[in-house]
């Protein structure tokens, strides 16, 4: 089978190209979970299955509007993507790598947000908000209702209002845009915490304790501002404060420096499921197309001799080889061998001293048509030959 050809002549530039789509894909996939672009993406892997079917099955009428569908792919992607697209290129730019970094749309939100936070204070309207980082919420909260918005102080004064059926809860921020409203957080089970804090507070604690989120808390009875992260709650006392932390968590500028060994021990433990499951779809989709790439193959073939006179011999090269460079698709070329390929060299011209025969491509005979040779070395051969004794 072609598949463990293929395998088997693995190239370094092959494995650096599996390895380089599964980080896109592993990032695509943690960047757009849980979004409304995560679902339409879904969405169109699920056509794309039904297209790949229906032109196996030979489904003329499918295959065919689904092609005039595939042709204008790109622009509803761009239509529907158009924020998730903005962000992603935002978050691979090579000056935020290097140091030289501004204030992004990603991060604009913060001053107002910190603003919007000691107003609900000074209101003394209490308030949950979560902002997610590297790790994923999901799996801790419960009961969230989606809404799209960013969070400013007129959303959150709406949302955090006595009166809104949405305050009861938390506000998730994800990516500098409110995603989830009405989340409730798991509890933390810390013992000897102070009597004064209330739910909110114990939650805040909770999902810090179980994940890298950071939360916002303001105290309805109190009017405080406080920020819960790595299993502790700290006071806030001013918006500025407030947003220096933010950048904080949205940058990373504060994560302590590892070593390169728990670098890579975090690297391969972290999310190992979704890396894997990453790999091993980038992998087969690899195999799955790899057969209809071009590819070239080089081969070190025995050349036969034929009709050699019969009162001459070859003093030398007594076993003339040639070098093959031969191209095609790889399902063909990655299972070529030189059992497959035949070189003759008519020598009935052949006499007594040194003669050039040269290689040409009519004297190669593949076993497979689909096949051609591009390159041949040498291209011919310098023989000596002798009278038999």
């Amino acid at each position: 089978m072609y598949l463990s050809a293929i395998i088997a002549n693995l190239r370094f530039q092959d494995v650096l190209d599996i390895i380089f789509l599964t980080v896109v894909a592993y990032y695509l996939y943690t960047w757009f979970r849980g979004t409304k672009a995560f679902k339409a993406l879904v969405g169109l892997l699920g056509l794309g299955i039904v297209y790949t079917v229906a032109r196996f099955w030979g489904l003329f009428l499918t295959t065919w509007v689904f092609q005039i569908f595939w042709q204008v792919l790109v622009i509803l992607l761009i239509i529907l993507f158009q924020s998730e697209i903005r962000q992603v290129l935002e978050r691979v730019n090579p000056l935020r790598a290097l140091g030289v970094r501004k204030i992004t749309s990603l991060e604009e939100w913060i001053p107002s947000f910190a603003r919007a936070v000691f107003k609900l204070a000074k209101r003394k309207t209490g308030a949950l908000a979560i902002i997610e980082r590297d790790d994923l919420v999901g799996e801790h909260i419960t009961e969230g209702q989606e809404l799209e918005g960013v969070p400013n102080s007129e959303l959150l004064m709406s949302i955090f209002h006595k009166e809104s059926p949405l305050h009861d809860g938390a506000v998730l921020i994800r990516g500098g845009r409110i995603t989830q409203v009405s989340c409730y957080l798991p509890l933390s089970s810390s013992e000897g915490l102070p009597k004064q804090w209330g739910t909110r507070h114990r939650a805040a604690l909770g999902l810090s304790e179980r994940c890298d989120a950071w939360v916002v808390v303001v105290s309805e009875e109190r009017g405080g501002v406080s920020l819960a992260r790595g299993g502790n709650l700290d006071r806030i006392e001013n918006p500025e404060e407030l947003s220096e932390f933010l950048f904080e968590a949205i940058t990373h500028l504060g994560a302590p420096k590892k070593t390169w060994m728990e670098k890579i021990r975090f690297l391969m433990s972290n999310r190992w499921r979704e890396k894997f499951i990453s790999l091993a779809l980038v992998s087969i989709l690899w195999l799955l197309l790899a057969g209809k790439q071009n590819f070239q193959v080089n081969l070190k073939v025995p050349v036969e001799l034929k009709n050699c006179p019969e009162n001459i011999e070859v003093v030398k090269p007594v076993d003339p080889t040639v070098t093959l460079t031969v191209r095609g698709l790889r399902k063909d070329a990655s299972t070529l061998g030189p059992e497959d390929v035949n070189v003759s060299v008519d020598l009935s011209i052949a006499h007594v001293g040194s003669r050039i025969f040269r290689i040409t491509r009519d004297k190669i005979l593949l076993d497979n048509d689909r096949l051609r040779v591009v390159d041949i070395d040498p291209p011919q051969l310098k023989f000596e030959f002798k009278e038999k004794e």
